[in-house]
């Protein structure tokens, strides 16, 4: 077999033949792809077809082309239209993970100890993108194998063995962390490198998502099952009425017309209608709202003169900003100034000159404020006294 020369032949051969790989692509699940076909094909003549199968880029199986299996899976992985779940090959890179931590604690030369952890970060990545594509093509086989799938036995098996690489993925899952954080502790200590660190912590996060998209599956699985073993049931009741059908002996050993009688399916009643009212809220503020209001006056039959005319613009003036100063008391320089004298609080407040228009109903909050803010700081006495209607207790500082 030849071998392409670089990356620049390699892919001037697939761009010059795409029409050609394309198709074979899209008919790859059958041998629907004639060698004949191809070569009625203008563009396809015999020595480039030839190129082709000479380095490995189709084969001919008797009278059928297909794409070799290195392409079709380069082409499915990219495309994510690929049904193999592998996990043995996430197995082959935990253990190539585990050497190369290994080779870097052996190796004193700095230079290759470099190589070696450019080496784990590139090994980590894999991992998690493997393992994250394996989950994506496990949900797609799942959905797929319960819509498509005609025989009811080979959905029920097809799925418990997807449920089988649900569980392998998860131990793998397992495995890569326990390396990571029960055997490989002195490695990623000593590394103490930065791209590292940012590669281990996005891997942990990828396969913590990979995790409970598997947890999703599963939810998934047992749903289908669940769903096909109900159907199972129902067919197998429905054989066994249709048998007491053509025995003749439906009534007499069933209360079917009993129940057909009683039954009273919603599937035989009039479909209901329901309005839907526009809210208020968008009646006021929605500018679409007129539309519907004119087709209401349109079915009612309502003057045009009915129709309000918009306002006028809001005039500039209107949104031109304006500072307002609000004068307030502070409460807690009221306080200061209340530990630097010898009255009580009340006494203190009510005399106070503010140097704004205080009321006595202000004077009577900031009171109370000022004795539930700063309670630590003040002594309140049993002793109560009377003003006028206001009764309030006897407030010193300490």
């Amino acid at each position: 077999m030849d071998k392409f020369k670089g990356i620049d032949e390699l892919v001037r051969a697939l761009d010059k033949e795409k029409k050609l790989l394309s198709d074979m692509f899209q008919k790859r699940k059958s041998l629907a792809f004639r060698t004949e076909d191809a070569r009625a094909l203008t563009e396809y003549k015999e020595a480039r077809l030839r190129y082709l199968i000479n380095h490995g880029v189709i084969r001919e199986t008797g009278d059928f082309l297909e794409l070799e299996d290195v392409y079709l899976r380069f082409f499915e992985d990219v495309l994510s239209a690929n049904e193999i779940i592998n996990v043995a090959i996430v197995k082959e890179y935990i253990g190539k993970l585990n050497e190369n931590m290994e080779f870097y604690l052996e190796e004193k030369d700095q230079r290759r100890r470099l190589k070696y952890i450019k080496e784990v970060r590139s090994t980590l990545k894999t991992i998690s993108l493997t393992t994250l594509t394996n989950v994506i093509d496990l949900k797609r086989n799942v959905d797929n194998t319960y819509k498509t799938e005609p025989n009811i036995n080979i959905k029920i098996k097809k799925l418990e063995k997807l449920d089988q690489k649900r569980l392998d993925i998860i131990t793998m899952i397992k495995e890569t962390e326990k390396l990571i954080s029960e055997k490989q502790p002195v490695f990623f200590a000593s590394a103490n490198d930065d791209a590292l660190t940012l590669t281990l912590h996005d891997v942990r996060i990828e396969l913590n998502e990979a995790y409970h998209g598997l947890i999703d599956i599963n939810k998934q699985i047992v749903l289908f099952l669940n769903m096909i073993r109900r159907q199972r049931q129902m067919l197998k009741k429905l054989h066994q009425l249709k048998y007491l059908r053509d025995q003749m002996t439906l009534e007499d050993k069933t209360d079917i017309l009993k129940i057909a009688n009683d039954s009273n399916p919603v599937w035989m009643e009039p479909q209901a209608r329901y309005r839907t009212r526009p809210s208020l809220a968008m009646l006021k503020n929605d500018d679409s709202a007129k539309d519907i209001l004119y087709k209401v006056m349109e079915q009612r039959k309502l003057p045009s003169s009915a129709k309000r005319k918009e306002a006028e613009p809001i005039p500039v003036e209107f949104f031109a900003q304006e500072q307002e100063q609000e004068k307030t008391v502070n409460q807690t320089e009221m306080y200061n100034a209340f530990e630097a004298q010898s009255d009580d609080l009340f006494n203190f407040l009510m005399n106070y000159n503010y140097n704004i228009e205080v009321s006595k109903e202000d004077r009577l909050l900031l009171f109370c404020q000022i004795a539930a803010n700063y309670y630590d700081r003040l002594d309140i006495s049993d002793t109560l006294q009377k003003e006028g209607e206001i009764q309030y207790a006897v407030i010193t500082r300490k």
